[in-house]
C-alpha cells in the first residue's frame, strides 16, 4: 500500500508542476501582451482520512489587486472626460481667432470706434459712411460665423455621444457573454483566466466611456452598476443605453433593464468620455453661444443707443421701428422722463414739434398741453403731429411719417424704460437689426396685462443641473379673469401645475423673464412646446422672453446692419436734433458730427450685462465684457488641458502600479519556471524509484 500511495503522490505532484510549468509558459509568451494580467495555479495538500495523499490542483487564477483596479478604471475614466472636453474647448477657443490678431473677433469693436470717429470729422463723406458701416457688419457677420460654428461643434459632440452610447451597449453585450462564458468554464473546474483577462479588458474600454462600478460575481464574471444602482451588467443580461437630446432640451442618458416593466431610467454619468460630451453639451457649449449672444447683443443696444438719442441729416421721411412684440398699449406704458418727436424740413428746421413728458402724462405742441394714457398713446400722438405727420403701430413695430417733403427726427431727452430711451425702445433709429425678437428688456411689469390668448400651453421640462430629466409640464395661460403678468407668473410658478417644486420665474426690472432652480438641485428649465401667443399671430411667451437655452443661444446670429441704411448710408443717424436752437434755425445742422461720435464711443458706455456663459450679472461697458468674455474662454481651454494634463498623469501612475502586481515579470517568471522544473524532475524520479521498487517486488515473487 505504500509504494502506491507514493505513486499516487509523485504523479499528483508531477501533475501540479506541470499545471504550473503551462501557467508560466503562458505568462512568458503574453510579457509584452497589454491588458494581460499574469496566472498563477493554486494548490493544496490531498488529504483522505487524515493521511497526506500528495497535491491538488485547486484552480489557476490572474494575480489581481481589486484596489488598484479600480484606481486605475477612476483614473482612466477621468482622463477621458477631461481629453475630449479639452478638444472641444479648444476648437471652441480656435472660433474667435488669434488674440493678438487685428483680424481676431474681439478685435473688431475697435475697429467700429474708429470707423465711426473719422467718420465724425467728415459725417458727409460717402467713404467714410460706407467703412463704419462695413465694420459694424463685419463685426455681425463674425459673430454668426462664430455662432454656427459652435452650433457646429455641438452637433459633432451628438453625434460622438451617439456613437460612444452604442459602443457602451456592444461592450455591455460582450461581457454579459463572457460572463456566461466564464461561470460554464467555472462549474467545469477549466481555466478561464484568458475570457477574464477579455473581460478586463472590455471593462476597461467600457470605463473609459463612462464611470462604472464593478464587483466580482462568485463565478469569476463581473457585475457592473451605475453610479444609483441600476444594473447595467448582471444576472439578468445586460441592459440597454440610449442617448436622449433634443434641440431644446439637454441630453442624459437613459438605461433599460432586462425585462423591465417601467421603461428606460435616467442615470448618472460621472466621469468617462460621454461624461465629457455631456458637459460639452448641455454646459460649456450652449454658454458660449448664451455669451457670445449677450455680448453682440449689448454691443448692438450700446450702438442703437447712440444711434436713435442721433439722426440723419437730413432726417428721413419715415422711422420704422423693431417688432417689440407687445401692443401699443403695453408698449407704451412704463415709460419715465420726457422726449421730444419733431418733423423738419430739408433744412433740418422744425415745423412741428411734439414734447412727450411720459411722466406728466402729456404730449405739448405749441405750448399745449393734451393728456394721454398708454392706451390713448398712438391716438394721441397723431392728432399733436396734425397734419405734418403721422403714428401708426403693426405687427408690434411703431412707424411716425412726416408728410410731404419733411423728415422725422426723435430727441431722446430723459425717456426711460427697461433700461432704454423712447427711441431706442421702440428702435426707431436702430443701426443694428435683428431677424428676430433678440431684446428681452420688454419692461413689463407684474401688473401689466400678459397679453397671452387664454388656454394657450407651454410645455416646459425641468432637468437637473446634470441634464437629467426631473419633471415635464404644461401650464396654461390664465382666462381673460386673471389678465396680468402677475397671474401668468402664478401659473408658471404654481406646485402642482407649474415648476414652483424646483425653483421660480420671476420678472427683473427690465421686464426680462428668466428662472432660477432651488439649491441644491439647481434646476433649469427647457421649452418642449409652446403653443401661446400673444395677440392673434403674436410671439409665443418663449420667443418674446427668450426662454430655454435656444432663443439665447442663437440670437447672435440673429444681428444685420439695418438694411436701410446698407441701402443709402447717407441715412445713417450722424447728426442729432438741437432743441435749443431760435425758431427758423436748423435743429439738424448739414456737417453735423456728433451722433459719429457718439456711435464711436459706444464701447465705452455702461451696459447691464445679464448672466450668461462664465458671468454673471454684471454692469461694464462693451469694450470691458468683450476682454473679460476673452480672458474666460481662454481660461477654459486652458483649464481644460490642465486637467487633461494631471488626468492623464494620474491615469499613467495608476496604471504603473497595477502593472507592477499583475503584469508578469521575466525574471520572475524564470525563477518560478526554475523552481517547476526541479519539482517536476524531482517528481517524475520518484516514479521511477517507485516503478525500480514494484519491478523488484515482481522479481522476489517470481
Amino acid at each position: 500500500m505504500a509504494i502506491s500511495n507514493a505513486l499516487q503522490n509523485a504523479t499528483s505532484g508531477l501533475q501540479a508542476a506541470q499545471a504550473a510549468l503551462n501557467a508560466i509558459s503562458d505568462n512568458i509568451a503574453n510579457v509584452n501582451t497589454p491588458g494581460y494580467t499574469r496566472k498563477t495555479i493554486t494548490q493544496q495538500q490531498a488529504v483522505v482520512g487524515g493521511s497526506g495523499q500528495g497535491v491538488d490542483v485547486t484552480g489557476v487564477q490572474r494575480v489581481t489587486n481589486q484596489y488598484l483596479q479600480s484606481a486605475s478604471l477612476t483614473a482612466g475614466s477621468d482622463s477621458s472626460r477631461y481629453s475630449v472636453y479639452s478638444q472641444f474647448m479648444d476648437n471652441a477657443q480656435g472660433l474667435f481667432g488669434d488674440p493678438t490678431s487685428s483680424d481676431a473677433f474681439f478685435n473688431l469693436s475697435s475697429t467700429i470706434s474708429a470707423d465711426f470717429a473719422s467718420a465724425a470729422n467728415d459725417p458727409t463723406s460717402s467713404l467714410l459712411q460706407g467703412q463704419a458701416l462695413s465694420a459694424v457688419g463685419n463685426f455681425l457677420s463674425n459673430a454668426s460665423r462664430i455662432n454656427t460654428q459652435i452650433s457646429t461643434l455641438s452637433t459633432s459632440v451628438d453625434s460622438q455621444a451617439t456613437s460612444d452610447v452604442s459602443q457602451v451597449n456592444t461592450l455591455l453585450g460582450q461581457i454579459s457573454s463572457l460572463n456566461s462564458e466564464i461561470a460554464r468554464g467555472s462549474v467545469n473546474g477549466g481555466d478561464v483566466t484568458g475570457s477574464q483577462n477579455q473581460e478586463q479588458q472590455l471593462v476597461t474600454q467600457l470605463s473609459s466611456l463612462m464611470n462604472i462600478n464593478v464587483t466580482q460575481t462568485p463565478q469569476g464574471g463581473v457585475n457592473i452598476r451605475s453610479t444609483e444602482g441600476i444594473a447595467l451588467v448582471g444576472d439578468s443580461g445586460a441592459s440597454t443605453l440610449t442617448y436622449n437630446s433634443s434641440a431644446t432640451t439637454p441630453g442624459y442618458i437613459s438605461a433599460m433593464t432586462p425585462g423591465a416593466s417601467s421603461g428606460a431610467q435616467p442615470i448618472t454619468i460621472n466621469s468617462g468620455e460621454i461624461k465629457g460630451l455631456l458637459d460639452l453639451r448641455n454646459t460649456a457649449l450652449p454658454g458660449l453661444s448664451n455669451q457670445l449672444g449677450e455680448y453682440v447683443s449689448r454691443t448692438a443696444q450700446s450702438l442703437n443707443a447712440a444711434s436713435n438719442a442721433s439722426t440723419a441729416s437730413p432726417p428721413p421721411a419715415s422711422l420704422t421701428g423693431r417688432n417689440t412684440g407687445l401692443d401699443i398699449t403695453t408698449a407704451a406704458s412704463n415709460f419715465t422722463g420726457q422726449s421730444t418727436v419733431a418733423i423738419t424740413n430739408a433744412a433740418g428746421v422744425v415745423q412741428q414739434s411734439v414734447a412727450i413728458d411720459f411722466s406728466a402724462g402729456t404730449m405739448t405742441v405749441g405750448g399745449v398741453s393734451t393728456s394721454f394714457t398708454p392706451a390713448t398713446f398712438l391716438s394721441t400722438l397723431n392728432s399733436s403731429l396734425g397734419t405734418f405727420g403721422s403714428a401708426t403701430f403693426s405687427n408690434g413695430a411703431l412707424t411716425i411719417a412726416a408728410t410731404g417733403s419733411n423728415g422725422v427726427a426723435i430727441n431722446e431727452g430723459t425717456s426711460q424704460k427697461a433700461g432704454q430711451g423712447f427711441s431706442q425702445f421702440f428702435g426707431m433709429n436702430d443701426v443694428v437689426t435683428s431677424t428676430g425678437i433678440s431684446t428681452y428688456d420688454t419692461g413689463m411689469t407684474a401688473s401689466d396685462a400678459n397679453g397671452f390668448i387664454p388656454g394657450g400651453t407651454i410645455s416646459l421640462q425641468i432637468s437637473g443641473s446634470d441634464g437629467k430629466p426631473l419633471r415635464q409640464v404644461t401650464v396654461t395661460v390664465p382666462p381673460a379673469s386673471n389678465p396680468t403678468m402677475g397671474d401668468l407668473l402664478n401659473a408658471l410658478n404654481n406646485n402642482s401645475t407649474g415648476v414652483g417644486l424646483y425653483g421660480a420665474f420671476s420678472l427683473d426690472a427690465q421686464g426680462d423673464l428668466t428662472f432660477t432652480g432651488n439649491a441644491p438641485q439647481n434646476a433649469q428649465v427647457s421649452v418642449v412646446q409652446d403653443t401661446t401667443q400673444r395677440g392673434v399671430g403674436g410671439p409665443s411667451i418663449s420667443a418674446l422672453f427668450g426662454l430655454g437655452t435656444g432663443p439665447r443661444s442663437a440670437r447672435a446670429g440673429t444681428y444685420q446692419v439695418n438694411p436701410v441704411l446698407t441701402n443709402n448710408p447717407s441715412q445713417i443717424p450722424f447728426s442729432s436734433l438741437n432743441l435749443s436752437v431760435a425758431a427758423g434755425q436748423s435743429a439738424v445742422a448739414p456737417g453735423d458730427g456728433s451722433g459719429a461720435l457718439a456711435l464711436s464711443q459706444a464701447g465705452s458706455n455702461t451696459l447691464q450685462f445679464k448672466a450668461a456663459g462664465d458671468l454673471g450679472n454684471v454692469s461694464m461697458t462693451a469694450d470691458a465684457y468683450g476682454a473679460a468674455f476673452s480672458g474666460s474662454i481662454g481660461t477654459d481651454a486652458a483649464t481644460a488641458d490642465s486637467l487633461s494634463t494631471s488626468a492623464t498623469a494620474v491615469q499613467s501612475e495608476a496604471n504603473s502600479k497595477l502593472q507592477s502586481v499583475e503584469g508578469v515579470n521575466i525574471d520572475e517568471e524564470l525563477v518560478n519556471l526554475t523552481t517547476y522544473q526541479q519539482a517536476y524532475s524531482a517528481n517524475a524520479r520518484m516514479i521511477q524509484a517507485t516503478k525500480d521498487v514494484f519491478d523488484a517486488l515482481l522479481t522476489i515473487v517470481q
